[in-house]
């Protein structure tokens, strides 16, 4: 058992209607947020989060190369720097039965090569069981959206604790700041 990349096509579908309205504070725990990353570029990010992971006991020790592997490969075909100053390092896992995840801040930014060659502030890492394709698809896409809001993204980088940043993590992108406030 081990790491892959997404392969394009669907698998088990089970839990996918309750993934559609996911919040990111619901897949992360106070001990899964990393307030200042030490990496200062992107491969060593991953890293330092792949090993928190594996320290907090949220990915087991055997899966920690094969996981490095699959993200390795995945971040090879192109970097997961969306832009804004967020990276989405994602990979699938035969091995795991649900989303893990660890959500990374760097002050300083990181060189993550992102698609805005901006330096990244906020790095959310995941790894979905492999047997479900469309909710690796609709965990990226929920992840994407929430971190398009720029004043989701202004909170997190004014945030201090960990509780902080769940708080804002679990607040609805359009609730964060509602028009005429």
């Amino acid at each position: 058992m081990g790491m892959r990349l997404p392969s394009g096509k669907g698998g088990d579908t089970s839990g996918v209607v309750g993934i559609a309205h996911m919040k990111l504070s619901k897949l992360l725990s106070a001990d899964q947020i990393i307030l200042n990353l030490k990496a200062v570029e992107h491969w060593s990010a991953i890293t330092e989060l792949v090993d928190h992971l594996v320290a907090i006991r949220r990915l087991p020790d055997e899966q920690r190369e094969p996981c490095l592997a699959a993200l390795k490969t995945r971040e090879d075909l192109v970097s997961t720097g969306i832009g804004c100053g967020v990276a989405i390092p994602h990979a699938f896992s035969d091995a795991m039965d649900e989303v893990v995840a660890v959500f990374g801040c760097s002050k300083a930014g990181l060189d993550f090569e992102a698609l805005d060659h901006a330096p990244v502030h906020f790095v959310i890492l995941f790894i979905v069981p492999s047997t479900n394709y469309h909710l690796h698809l609709r965990t990226l896409a929920a992840i994407a959206k929430m971190f398009t809001n720029s004043e989701v993204r202004r909170q997190l980088a004014a945030a201090e604790t960990r509780d902080d940043i769940l708080a804002i993590l679990d607040c609805k992108p359009s609730r964060v700041a509602p028009p005429g406030s």
